[in-house]
């Protein structure tokens, strides 16, 4: 996948739906707004994106058996441009955040990190490949 070269920290910047039903979620917003799914060999097939026209606009996976038997529904997580998701998840760990998914790398595309805020939220953060180590 490619994104954009700069993204703005602070900004939302991509969206990824786990759903329970992967093939039903692609048909149903392929119907709803026109989005064709393309399978990303590169993670071995385990993740989608959804196209608008030649444009990338969110991804698709499907949720696994132990999250689906654990009673997880489909939803969609946001994601925050930063420019370090480590320094920004130990940040938001001081602050009364947990991190349930610690950063990592995602191939070739960014690297990236889910934070629970203290109220439960779920936010997704997202380091761009071309982006400074700095804090933020």
């Amino acid at each position: 996948m490619t994104y954009p070269a700069s993204l703005l920290p602070g900004h939302f910047c991509w969206l990824d739906l786990a759903a329970a039903n992967a093939g039903a979620a692609s048909d149903f917003y392929y119907r709803l707004f026109g989005w064709s799914t393309q399978v990303n060999k590169a993670c071995g097939g385990h993740f989608a994106s959804f196209h608008l026209g030649e444009e990338r606009v969110a991804s698709l996976y499907q949720l696994g058996a132990r999250h689906l038997k654990q009673g997880v529904p489909s939803h969609w997580t946001p994601y925050v441009a930063v420019n370090n998701v480590d320094e920004t998840a130990r940040l938001a760990r001081s602050l009364g955040a947990s991190v349930p998914v610690a950063p990592f790398d995602f191939p070739n595309q960014a690297r990236i990190a889910l934070l629970q805020d203290p109220d439960g939220a779920v936010l997704g953060l997202w380091q761009s490949p071309s982006t400074d180590n700095q804090a933020g």
